[in-house]
């Protein structure tokens, strides 16, 4: 009677992505939000993207996520950020 409701099984890849002004800092503030949830993310689980016009920058980090209230935590500080305008 032990059954984890529908969705993602733990531990497992998963993407965090954080989108903002391309003002340089993004990638940065998102690394180190992310990292402080999950410290063993290898420094190559970064990707950014810019926008059309270069005015926007998306930063996905894929981690190792090894619960709901992990990425949950991440969401939240990142959400808390000025600097983060989306999360996906």
């Amino acid at each position: 009677m032990n059954e984890q409701p529908p969705g993602l099984t733990f531990p497992c890849e998963f993407p965090v992505k954080a989108m903002g002004p391309d003002d340089g800092q993004l990638p940065g503030v998102v690394w180190n939000i992310v990292t402080r949830h999950a410290p063993e993310t290898p420094d190559r689980a970064i990707r950014t993207n810019s926008s059309r016009r270069g005015r926007f920058l998306s930063v996905t980090i894929t981690i190792t996520a090894h619960s709901r209230e992990q990425l949950e935590a991440i969401y939240a500080e990142l959400n808390a950020h000025k600097g983060v305008l989306a999360t996906l």
